[in-house]
């Protein structure tokens, strides 16, 4: 082909047009995959459409993953194809940046070597199968969805003026992000519920996502028409000439609609790095105060009562020291010492004593309350500064519940976490240091001679600064707080931890967005009402329904978040924040007082009143917007029309910077959901063969170790080592302030292959039950026992499919000690609730009883036709396991070490097959003393006797004790 323009270079010897690498890609793309669907669904197609649970006609079109990966010869043909797309798709990212380059730009630089990368990670996922290495297959999957993003959205930030080429780009684009959508809810559908027919529908929007993404790119070659290869501009576009008939304005502003305005500004390194170093630290702060709780609570629960240490929860009132002019104006004057001292919250992991540990992190939240509170005042003077600073707080905070999912609802950087238990903790404060060292190196705005708003009440924001502190970190500290809230048991009807967390993330960024854009459409009594009405169905209502009620609300705390403390800083932060923070602590108090009742003086007048809290929260923040809504009305229509056309000329380049940090940490977010959701250990019982399951009962002591170590790792070493199928797991609700809002259901759940029943829910005022179970869980109900008096004694039933029957597991934790009648009145309750199973039954309990006396003969009775698994055990007080109906063939106590207070017990058991009538017979009709008679191990199959390594001195300080070896029995 010869070049359709004279060239001055008389050496050329071919020239072709440069759209002609945009169709060749295009279509030797599309001939990669296709001719691999062809082939696959002649010569393979029942195999490729079959999937871990269905095949056909459940499933009958492949997926990209089946089609391209699993079988020759069609692997070969995709992948012969595949290598010859990678030379167009490497011309075509450098025409790209050859066309967009211009002198000082940076954005063309990023987006080129954006592309490159994605060309890279392109080739890893396709070349690198599900079927060769299921995980790197899918992290460089990721990794190419990820730099898609700045990739799409820079290539239409950075169109020539080409107004088809944009309008394609930017519906391709659409295409392409909309269909993510439904993609991961039809693989949720396929991978969690096993819905018959979901990976199909999977497989289409797959498949889609292929057309997309090609065919975005094969827009290029609208633009590449001025190019020549060898290359030459022969018509001026890359030098900024308008060749298009529509105005260069017009089009701009389409680019600018189309990708948000993220790219409107000129990219400046230097402020990206100061955005990223703001919400680092705004990150660190919000860690730093939400482990508060946590290294207190380890004192009343040795103490079981008020111990003192308590009193460290009024760390956060340290910013009324700023009502003191010379010492605020020292503070704010030295804000990069006092911000590198709140640090000392980091560096108290490195405390092994737990007394010191308490008192480094309340230093830590002293200085950082107080650093921050100065740092807001001094920069409540410009407005974009503060924004910045308010945007940074915030998103920082969405940052802290986003890591926290990342670590299964433990935070890296917090106390309780090291590097044996997954902790980043080193990492976690160098960074930390960086980006207080930069976050402070601008001068502060003013001092000592603050100039602070008058209008308005400094008492009702200081309400507002409380109720919003207390509902972020009580309700949106993490995802699964309010999922748990309106969670009731199984089957499903609601939402799930692990799966749908994501839309809390995305209420929590679109009101950030709200609050940043449309802060006068929040400050309305309408808003408000909307907020008070999603908080009262989420405090009332359990399942899908109460979860919506829950997106509201948070929707609402986010975008009020930004008004509410820019409103705060402009007035005294003595009294904004000092007093707010000290109403917060007493949100806090309340909060705990309301489950821990039976433990503090004046306990029973608040017992179980969460709706009072939800109504004094509400109402605190109510007070703010109502200080905001005053001082608007005052001010006056034209004023208030000054102040709007003012904002809309505030400069915001610092803007652009958040959204990209929101978007990254929701793309991070969905990663780690992606990642959790693909390395779920397998879930079936270790002896399978034998029709054998262990079960266990075990209080964990809200996952603190004795040491004030967060457990779960060692938790879930013990539990694999004793291969335990069905386990209950009580003082196991942790979603409160005090202990974190942590689930450590989530991590043993999905890292031991186990089906997880959380109980009754944090709204429910008890301290906590749980069932995890290798078998599928049926159906589950929650009780709460009769109690008067003393605190709640929480139940879950649940029928399990265990081989093919059906049996019941009831895990149980009665009340205290102190409190007789509410343990008679609860062992009345569950004796006749045990006794309305007619299927074989185990109790995973902790009964506060001694063996053969008391209320222990109305579990073990007629009423409830349960049998102790061990009646000679004359050392139990509190745990028990009880059975009927399953063949019993031993019994053992592990020891707990330094994870918790109380030992594991576990009993093994034997599920009669209904189909075999002799064996049936030979169970129920057992007579108690044939049931109590014992054998030694060698009587046993291998497959029934308890795992070796405990023998002895055991490992890691666990071994069997009290009888110093397992119990075996006859059956």
């Amino acid at each position: 082909m010869t070049s359709r323009y004279k060239d001055k270079d008389a050496g050329v010897v071919l020239a072709f047009n440069g759209q002609w690498i945009s169709w060749t890609h295009t279509v030797v793309a599309y001939m990669a995959f296709l001719s691999a669907l062809i082939v696959g669904s002649a010569l393979h197609y029942h195999k490729i459409v079959q999937n871990e649970w269905f095949g056909y006609p459940d499933e009958w079109f492949p997926s990209v993953s089946a089609t391209i990966g699993d079988r020759y010869p069609e692997r070969s043909f995709f992948m012969l194809f595949i290598a010859i797309t990678s030379g167009p798709r490497f011309a075509l990212v450098g025409l790209w940046y050859l066309l967009t380059a211009k002198p000082g730009r940076v954005l063309p630089k990023a987006i080129a070597i954006s592309g490159l990368v994605r060309t890279l990670t392109c080739g890893g996922w396709t070349y690198i199968t599900s079927t060769d290495d299921h995980d790197w297959h899918d992290i460089l999957m990721i990794s190419y969805i990820v730099f898609t993003i700045p990739w799409t959205t820079g290539c239409i930030a950075l169109s020539p003026p080409n107004a088809k080429a944009i309008k394609y780009r930017k519906y391709l684009a659409g295409g392409f992000f909309g269909t993510l959508v439904p993609l991961v809810y039809f693989f949720i559908q396929h991978k969690v519920h096993r819905v018959a027919g979901a990976y199909t529908i999977y497989a289409f929007f797959e498949w889609s996502l292929i057309l997309f993404d090609v065919a975005f790119d094969a827009v290029t070659a609208l633009d590449f028409d001025t190019f020549e290869v060898v290359v030459r501009d022969v018509k001026g576009v890359s030098k900024g000439v308008n060749t298009s008939s529509v105005p260069t304005a017009v089009l701009e502003k389409e680019k600018e609609r189309a990708t948000a305005g993220v790219y409107s500004v000129g990219f400046n390194l230097g402020d990206a790095l100061d955005i990223a170093a703001d919400v680092y630290h705004g990150f660190v702060f919000w860690s730093i105060l939400t482990s508060l709780g946590v290294v207190v609570w380890f004192f009343p629960l040795w103490y079981m009562g008020i111990s003192g240490f308590e009193a460290f929860v009024m760390s956060t009132v340290s910013p009324l020291l700023l009502g003191i002019k010379p010492l605020r104006s020292l503070v704010v004057r030295n804000q990069r010492i006092t911000h590198l001292l709140s640090l000392s919250g980091l560096i108290a992991y490195l405390v092994t004593d737990p007394v010191v540990r308490l008192a480094t992190v309340g230093f830590g939240v002293w200085m950082g309350c107080l650093a921050w509170a100065a740092t807001l005042s001094s920069d409540s003077v410009h407005p974009a500064r503060l924004e910045a600073r308010i945007l940074a707080w915030i998103i920082g905070f969405l940052m802290s519940t986003v890591a926290k999912f990342a670590w299964y609802t433990n935070n890296p950087i917090w106390p309780i976490m090291h590097a044996e238990n997954g902790g980043w903790n080193g990492t976690g404060l160098l960074l930390a240091v960086l980006a207080v060292i930069r976050f402070t190196r601008k001068a502060p705005l003013q001092s000592s001679n603050a100039t602070e708003k008058t209008s308005g009440s400094a008492v009702l924001s200081a309400c507002s600064i409380g109720g919003l502190f207390f509902a972020l970190h009580s309700l949106l500290s993490d995802t699964s707080t309010m999922i748990l809230w309106v969670w009731d048991g199984y089957p499903i009807r609601g939402p799930i931890s692990n799966v749908n967390g994501w839309y809390t993330i995305a209420a929590m960024t679109a009101g950030i967005v709200l609050g940043v854009y449309k802060p006068g459409l929040m400050i309305t009594r309408t808003a408000y009402g909307v907020g008070c009405l999603g908080a009262a169905v989420l405090t009332c209502y359990q399942q899908w329904f109460g979860y919506y009620g829950a997106l509201v609300l948070t929707v609402y705390l986010m975008a009020i978040s930004v008004p509410l403390i820019g409103n705060a800083a402009k007035k005294s932060p003595a009294m904004t924040f000092g007093l707010g923070f000290l109403i917060y602590n007493f949100l806090v108090l309340f909060h705990v007082w309301v489950v821990a009742y039976a433990f503090v003086p004046g306990g029973p007048l608040v017992r179980e009143h969460t709706d009072w809290i939800m109504i004094t929260m509400m109402l605190m923040i109510g007070a703010g917007v109502f200080d905001l809504i005053s001082q608007d009305a005052k001010s006056g229509t034209i004023t208030r029309l000054n102040k709007t056309a003012a904002d809309r000329r505030r400069p915001a380049g610092h803007r652009k910077y958040h959204l990209g940090a929101l978007g990254l940490l929701n793309i991070f977010f969905l990663c780690a959901n992606f990642l959790r959701l693909h390395t779920t250990a397998e879930y079936k019982p270790y002896n399978a063969d034998d029709r054998l399951f262990t079960a266990g009962i075990w209080t964990i002591h809200f996952s603190l170790d004795n040491d004030m170590w967060s457990s779960e790792y060692r938790m879930r070493d013990l539990i694999k080592e004793m291969e335990i199928d069905v386990i209950g797991l009580l003082e196991s609700d942790l979603q409160r302030i005090i202990m974190g809002n942590r689930d450590t259901t989530q991590f043993l759940a999905e890292d031991l292959g186990m089906y997880v029943d959380y109980g009754p829910g944090p709204n429910k005022h008890t301290w906590g039950a749980a069932l995890l179970s290798k078998f599928p869980i049926l159906n589950s109900t929650h009780h709460l026992l009769p109690s008067p008096v003393g605190e709640l004694a929480p139940a879950i039933h649940a029928t399990l499919d265990v081989y093919g029957e059906l049996v019941d597991v009831f895990v149980f934790h009665s009340g205290q000690e102190e409190d007789p009648e509410d343990r008679r009145l609860q062992s009345e309750y569950l004796a006749k609730l045990m006794g309305s199973s007619p299927r074989p039954s185990i109790l995973l309990s902790y009964l506060v009883t001694k063996p053969l006396e008391g209320n222990y003969n109305t579990y073990v009775s007629e009423t409830s036709g349960m049998h102790d698994v061990d009646p000679t055990d004359w050392d139990r007080w509190c745990e028990y396991i009880l059975y009927k109906g399953l063949r019993r063939t031993g019994y053992a106590r592990v020891s707990r070490h330094t994870i918790t207070d109380t030992e594991l017990q576990v009993a093994k058991f034997v599920v009669p097959d209904s189909t075999k009538e002799d064996t049936a017979k030979t169970v129920w009709g057992a007579k108690k003393e044939q049931r109590e008679k014992n054998v030694t191990e060698a009587d046993v199959p291998e497959g029934w006797r308890f795992p070796a390594i405990f023998r002895g001195e055991g490992v890691r300080g666990h071994r069997y004790h009290v009888f110093d070896e397992p119990r075996y029995y006859n059956y």
